[in-house]
């Protein structure tokens, strides 16, 4: 369980971030990630930023470009933000959404073998 204060770091970092990615950030590559969440350590010496993009095919140029761009990130954060220690950004790509949809599917999978089972025996009488 996360602190209230990590919870308010991780809040403003992504903030942050997103709009450093829309204003400051040159590479078009960067520029099409969508950040999902910010994860920080508790000594605040890493964050872990999930991404998603709005196409599969774009995700391997997207990172190489948020890799590229996330020491100026980080640079532009520690003017910007008022702590200690600005943490070293690691983008990854958030396999969450994927997932879910997966499992949705298999539960659509189950849920229609149950309701075929159930309407045979009825047809039956």
């Amino acid at each position: 369980m996360t602190s209230f204060r990590m919870q308010r770091i991780n809040k403003e970092l992504l903030r942050e971030i997103s709009v450093l990615l829309q204003s400051e950030i040159k590479d078009e590559r960067a520029k099409r990630a969508i950040l999902i969440e910010v994860d920080c350590s508790k000594d605040l010496s890493h964050a872990k930023v999930y991404y998603t993009t709005l196409r599969k095919e774009d995700r391997e140029e997207v990172q190489k470009g948020l890799d590229k761009a996330s020491k100026l990130i980080r640079s532009i954060l520690g003017r910007q933000m008022h702590l200690r220690q600005i943490p070293e950004l690691r983008f990854e790509y958030d396999l969450v959404e994927e997932k879910a949809r997966k499992l949705e599917a298999v539960l659509d999978s189950i849920k229609s073998k149950e309701d075929s089972k159930k309407e045979g025996p009825e047809e039956s009488l």
